[in-house]
């Protein structure tokens, strides 16, 4: 391959995985408000039912596919007259499966109400398994769309998607404020998601329907199901928590529960675009056995993602209990510990694990053991504690866990690419970020003390302005909304000013590379030129940067 072959790879590459973090970023902008929402318009016990039943359909939805949908990924690229065969086998796997998921919570729906001590469960079952069928064959569209190298007719899938999922739920919540109307919604949204999978394949695929030939299925069986069974056992890891808390706590202590484990999404974004981009360099520095530069790479990595964490982890834990109740009202102030400890895993995640991972064969193996034998303590453990343990020690339990997961998976990759004692010196910056982190965080935590107590008088104001557009569209009471506008106060004045000190700190440490200090103080340039500051001298800018 010439290098200009080799370039315009590249920014293809580039190009796609633009595109598909800014469709997520837009999705998640899209389903945001559906929570704050749901939160303002259902009882708490209805907030913990409605939680129980998308926990149900998100995680069978998940690993029912049993990574035959990702096996796109790889026989689209390599297959060119029969990429046909090769859809049809993952449409027809994954009809089977939710089509069996669908069956049996028809025929026992009994099950879902053991498990969850509920009868409105029991109740919703058969509707549950009719969103998990159609769930499963609709999500293959973004799948394809990438596997075919249609990065922006993904991106318009994902958006749309997000877009029309968002305006069914949140009218089915305003309009009639029951779980079974939003479990109506999420099958009519499954609906249109299916048609328009049938429109793009047939596009693209013409006679997919009628393509089947038993030696290809069984091969990419053989392929995929190892994977599916990795993805399996991290979504047991990563949930199976939820499902212990689901029956042996009330509804309410569900919902305080999942509230407590809300998640930062577009941070977990921005760690995949980053592992996105690294996994094939790895690749080609592990064929090369160059592991001194793959040690290199993933402690650049290391240094933007903590850029981004541990300021996010300090922030969120010094404004926990304002953050969680603006979002989720005064009502889910318990959840505020489980918060906190949940967020603790947030530093960490900077450690980035995977693109290793994925360039050795025996890597993957090892890790696969860990999880099988750390999913079984889980299990164990959490068995134990529904019995002893209140909902912050079982938050703990996880988080334990993950840590311990990270802790054997960090040690056995750097024992793996070679990395010394002495390695740990690359890590300098990222000590720097730690360190500015915390300090940047110590005047922090006293301002947002202080400025809790000044905001209240303002917030009546905005309040009281905005009191009859809330309470005509969002029927959110006045009471709530002044509570809203106080912690938007709060956590944007304790923002700027963590902001403000956390940035000068990693200037004056020189955190920054070179050239990216050269690319802010473009920008800063740009921006001053726009307000009419571009008199000012190029030293001049320079000294004060």
């Amino acid at each position: 391959m010439s290098s200009e072959e080799t370039q315009s790879k590249s920014v293809s590459l580039t190009a796609q995985g633009a595109w598909l973090l800014f469709a997520k970023v837009i999705g998640f902008g899209l389903s945001f408000a559906l929570p704050l929402i749901t939160v303002r318009t259902l009882s708490k016990s209805e907030i913990g039912t409605y939680q129980q039943v998308f926990l149900v359909i998100v995680f069978l939805s998940g690993i029912l596919p049993f990574g035959v949908s990702m096996s796109a990924f790889y026989y689209l690229a390599r297959e060119k007259t029969l990429k046909r065969f090769y859809i049809f086998n993952i449409l027809l796997f994954n009809f089977v499966m939710g089509g069996l998921a669908c069956a049996f919570f028809n025929f026992y729906p009994q099950v879902l109400g053991n498990i969850f001590k509920s009868e409105e469960m029991t109740r919703f079952a058969p509707q549950i398994g009719v969103v998990i069928w159609l769930w499963v064959f609709s999500s293959f569209f973004e799948t394809v769309a990438i596997a075919n190298q249609e990065a922006r007719i993904a991106t318009i899938f994902i958006i749309s998607a997000q877009l029309t999922k968002a305006i069914f739920m949140i009218t089915a919540v305003l309009t009639f404020g029951t779980v079974e109307a939003m479990l109506t919604a999420a099958n009519i949204q499954a609906v249109l998601e299916t048609a328009a999978l049938f429109i793009y394949l047939n596009s693209r695929f013409n006679g997919f329907w009628h393509s089947f030939r038993k030696d290809l299925f069984i091969d990419q069986l053989k392929y995929a199901i190892p994977f599916g069974l990795m993805g399996i056992l991290w979504s047991f890891q990563s949930d199976i928590h939820n499902w212990f808390i689901g029956n042996r706590f009330s509804e309410e202590e569900f919902a305080t529960y999942r509230v407590g484990c809300f998640e930062l999404p577009l941070l977990f974004l921005l760690q995949e675009s980053i592992s996105s981009v690294m996994i094939p360099k790895m690749s080609q520095l592990h064929s090369e056995n160059n592991y001194r530069e793959m040690i290199n790479l993933t402690v650049r990595a290391m240094e933007k993602l903590s850029l981004a964490y541990f300021p996010t982890f300090v922030f969120f834990f010094i404004t926990a209990g304002t953050f969680i109740t603006t979002l989720f009202t005064q009502k889910f102030a318990d959840s505020v510990p489980i918060f906190m400890i949940n967020i603790t895993l947030l530093p960490f995640a900077a450690f980035i694990l995977d693109p290793v991972t994925r360039a050795f064969s025996s890597l993957g193996k090892y890790i696969l053991k860990v999880r099988i034998v750390l999913v079984i303590l889980l299990i164990a453990t959490l068995y134990y504690g529904i019995h002893h343990f209140d909902l912050r020690q079982m938050a703990m339990i996880v988080v334990v866990t993950a840590l311990i997961d990270r802790f054997f998976s960090t040690i056995k990759i750097w024992k793996t690419v070679g990395v010394k004692w002495e390695d740990l010196f690359l890590l300098k910056n990222v000590g720097k970020t730690g360190l500015v982190t915390i300090l940047a965080g110590i005047p922090t935590f006293f301002f947002y003390q202080q400025i809790k107590q000044a905001t209240p008088g303002l917030s009546q104001q905005l309040g009281g302005f905005l009191h009859q557009i809330a309470v005509s569209f969002f029927k959110i009471q006045k009471d709530g909304l002044v509570e809203t506008t106080n912690g938007v106060l709060i956590l944007g004045l304790t923002g700027i000013t963590f902001g403000i000190l956390y940035l000068a700190g990693i200037w004056l440490f020189g955190i920054f590379p070179p050239d990216e200090k050269e690319l802010i103080r473009s920008k800063l340039m740009i921006i001053g030129r726009f307000f009419g500051w571009s008199s000012t001298p190029k030293k001049e800018t320079e000294i004060l940067l």
